[in-house]
């Protein structure tokens, strides 16, 4: 009964049977196709495309396309797909995942779904683990696309942009997940529309999904680059705002903390710089730190705002009084206060862009997947892929011999076990693949063998190539193969000559890795397409996750016993409680992934608002309106923030055009007169009307053509330099945000609001700086888009967080009372932070 309703409920079943009608269409299909020449074969290309641009959907022609790459890889590649290969191919062409054991010709059925949507002339991605393997499939499968008419590239990483553009711009692009990834982030950082190399993310089939969308999902992708701001420039501005006088040199308004030069200010900072002009794109930089170096001293308050904790800013918070400790301000304020208190100052972060691989591949409009383990899974690829996984049965019985564990009561016995082994199995030539979880480990084993006198490779997955080549020879006659569990993915092990007879590769685990998906991935590399073989794994009771689980019980039972370190266990029970330890670490790595994905998306989403918008700066030809509408916001914000009294006799009209003054127009451009007795909507509209006269001005002045490129030169530097430092300040959110559990918050939900505050200010700030500049800058003939940041570089995972680490404080204790104070204020020590 249980077994009728479980094959009643198999949705596998299921989908294999819907899948079979579908492969006995194409199989029907082959004595038509068999008649054709080759140029009639290559022609069908041309005749899908048409009936495909007339309206014909990739799924009304998958039978007919199927059935015309079939008959072309018979005659290109002497290979005919299996039945079981084309079910895989209609798996992937669903956007699902095709689960196929090892050796059955995985990326051959991926030329069929890459080839039925190349159709639509959008771009397909192959994603695999390494550039090795992505430059062998698309030599390999290269040759049949060309023969039916399509265009093959291949994106590795010593290519430049021209010829990457090109490998993005052919009908079927193969490469690894980094790069893609990479590809992603650096076209979101071009200052021309021209420099971009990637289509839209269209159409991606990745090999071994499991290890890119499971294993590395939580792995970042970061460019970062010497984006590095001068200490010495905080400590300059900081010095120079000393020497203002306020409501002389500056206005401070109560209201919304924001403080101003004024003209007065202005020829100061001019003076005090040696510059001639202040709003001059060279001196953006230099602004903006006055700016900072301003609101620390006059909106930023020691012991109110912040505290001075082991010499540390640490900011309080405003509601609760809370110390905040990991959070720093944004937009270098920190940094500013850190120089106002002649404190070492904190490098700023040198993050550029990131994104995780959970994030860029959901981004294509349809994703899927193959490799030979994914039904462990399943929930994950459901919940977060949306794909669903379908185990698609072999092309011939799998007759390996899967042994039961055996457990050793020490390490060292059970390596001695393993040796032994493996030395019975080398004597009589039978190939052996030693799998370990570390690459520790496989130094030890090697070791041990070098002592048995066992010739031996170790594969430790650092040369690509190197590892492809070994994996490949695996199966010959006496070879024994050292290997962590995941090296050499998506290379066969092919038997040699008189090794079926030997028993076939024998497969031996050291371990037992934390996910049962890593271990049957071991044991597939045996018994490919019906071979011979046998795995077996060994187990010690001092194994990492035989503690796991609690193995002091059963370990003192083999002492009480007597038992000794020759003597194993096979029972099932204990493979039973090894086989429950993994799904308690599976459930609870998804939790963590899961938890990751969360916050992830909070910056997924402003990351797509950015880039949305600076992809429309660089590809718009006339930015006027968008300039225009920042600036109508800025004069909203600033004329609501001082009308919001019921009487009007409160209103702060000399706040409104003291703004105005310092940031859009000059002095008496506009009066308070132009605005008295009127309602907000008519004073912003009295104060837009002096802004576009003012606008239309200038933009007569310097011509049309250079206004434009004038608006996309002060956005690009302000969109990209506000984005890198919002990057840094979140990041240091989600650094400390798990602290709010101990005063029972939800930290993924106060990570949500304050994340949301955060953009909501540096999009507020964008506009601000936008109009300031675009009103106040002096353009120059030699008008030219800059990058923020210099020479950035990609780095993954936490090679990242390596390079972000801060430099600690270090209290100096020799200063003299007489010495310069090393704030850079120029005082002597006694008479600024000495006192």
């Amino acid at each position: 009964m249980r077994r009728m309703l479980k094959k009643l409920f198999d949705g596998n079943q299921r989908q294999l049977k819907e899948v079979q009608q579908i492969v006995d269409q194409i199989e029907a299909l082959e004595p038509d196709y068999e008649q054709l020449s080759d140029t009639d074969l290559k022609d069908k290309t041309e005749e899908f495309k048409e009936r495909f641009k007339n309206g014909e959907t990739l799924d009304d022609l998958m039978v007919e396309a199927y059935a015309v790459i079939r008959e072309a890889s018979k005659r290109v590649l002497n290979m005919r797909p299996f039945q079981v290969q084309l079910m895989g191919a209609i798996v992937l062409h669903r956007g699902d995942i095709a689960e196929m054991k090892t050796g059955e010709g995985k990326t051959l059925a991926s030329t069929m779904p890459a080839y039925l949507n190349a159709i639509a002339g959008k771009g397909v991605h192959i994603i695999t683990v390494n550039e090795y393997l992505a430059d062998r499939d698309a030599k390999d499968m290269g040759v049949l696309y060309e023969f039916l008419g399509l265009t093959v590239g291949l994106n590795v990483n010593s290519l430049t942009k021209e010829q990457k553009r090109e490998a993005y711009y052919a009908d079927i692009t193969y490469g690894t997940n980094n790069e893609f990834g990479f590809d992603y982030l650096r076209d979101n950082m071009v200052l021309y529309k021209e420099q971009m190399v990637q289509r839209p993310l269209n159409f991606a089939i990745i090999d071994e999904v499991d290890s890119i969308l499971i294993d590395e999902a939580r792995t970042p992708l970061i460019i970062s680059g010497s984006a590095r701001k001068s200490a010495t420039l905080y400590q300059q501005a900081n010095a120079f705002v000393r020497t203002l006088v306020r409501e002389v040199d500056y206005s401070f308004d109560e209201k919304t903390k924001g403080v101003q030069l004024t003209e007065e200010g202005i020829t100061k900072a001019e003076n005090f710089f040696n510059i001639k002009n202040l709003f001059d794109l060279n001196h953006v930089t230099l602004t903006h730190h006055i700016n900072q170096a301003l609101k620390a001293h006059a909106s930023m308050h020691r012991d109110t705002d912040y505290v001075i904790e082991e010499g540390e800013v640490v900011i309080v918070d405003q509601f609760t009084g809370r110390l905040m400790k990991g959070r720093r301000y944004s937009d270098g304020l920190h940094q500013a206060i850190e120089a106002k208190e002649g404190l070492h100052i904190q490098n700023e972060s040198m993050t550029l862009a990131s994104i995780t691989f959970q994030n860029l591949f959901r981004m294509y409009d349809k994703l899927a997947g193959m490799t030979g383990t994914a039904k462990t899974e399943q929930e994950e690829f459901r919940n977060i892929y949306n794909m669903d996984v379908v185990a698609v049965p072999t092309n011939k019985p799998i007759i390996r011999e899967d042994k039961s564990d055996l457990i050793f009561k020490t390490m060292d016995g059970k390596f001695k076990a393993v040796v032994a082994d493996i030395k019975s199995r080398y004597e009589k030539g039978q190939p052996v693949l030693v799998g370990t979880v570390a690459v520790e480990t496989s130094e030890v084993i090697s070791n041990y063998l070098k002592k048995a006198g066992v010739k031996h490779n170790v594969l430790n997955a650092k040369n690509h190539y190197r590892e492809a080549e070994i994996i490949e020879n695996a199966g010959e006659r006496g070879s024994v193969t050292i290997a962590t569990n995941m090296a050499g993915r998506g290379t066969d092990i092919k038997l040699g000559d008189g090794v079926k007879e030997l028993g076939g590769l024998a497969v031996i685990g050291t371990e037992r890795h934390e996910s049962r998906r890593i271990d049957n991935q071991l044991r597939g590399r045996s018994g490919r397409q019906g071979d011979p073989g046998l795995t077996q794994f060994y187990l010690s009771m001092e194994d990492e996750l035989m503690r796991r689980f609690g193995s002091d019980n059963m370990k003192a039972m083999m002492e009480r016993f007597k038992m000794d370190d020759t003597q194993p266990i096979e029972s099932k029970m204990i493979s039973k409680a090894v086989e429950s330890a993994q799904r308690r670490v599976e459930g609870n790595n998804f939790d963590a992934r899961k938890n990751i994905l969360a916050y992830d998306d909070v910056l997924r989403e402003q990351r797509e608002i950015i880039y949305k918008q600076r992809f429309d700066v660089i590809d718009s030809d006339n930015l006027r309106d968008i300039v225009m509408n920042m600036i109508e916001t800025v004069v909203q914000d600033v004329v609501y923030t001082h009308t919001q009294d019921d009487d009007d006799a409160n209103w702060d009209l000399d706040a409104i055009i003291e703004y105005v003054h310092s940031n859009l127009v000059e002095s008496n451009y506009i009066t308070k007169t132009d605005i008295e007795n009127q309602s907000p909507d008519k004073m912003i509209e009295a104060i837009m009307a002096k802004v576009v006269e003012k606008y239309d001005a200038k933009e007569e002045d310097m011509g049309s053509e250079q206004m434009r490129e004038f608006e996309k030169v002060i956005l690009l530097k302000i969109v990209d330099t506000k984005w890198m430092d919002h990057i840094d300040q979140m990041d240091q959110l989600r650094q400390g945000i798990h602290l709010r559990a101990y005063a029972q918050n939800d930290p993924l939900r106060e990570y949500q609001m304050e994340g949301f505050a955060m953009f909501e200010a540096m999009v507020q700030a964008i506009n601000e700086d936008a109009s300031r500049y675009v009103m106040k800058a002096q353009v120059r003939d030699n008008l030219k888009r800059q990058e923020v940041a210099k020479n950035a570089t990609a780095v993954s995972g936490d090679e990242g967080k390596k390079q972000k680490k801060k430099t600690p404080f270090k209290k100096a204790d020799n200063i003299g009372r007489n010495d310069p104070c090393p704030c850079g204020s120029g005082k002597k020590y006694k008479h600024c932070h000495g006192k």
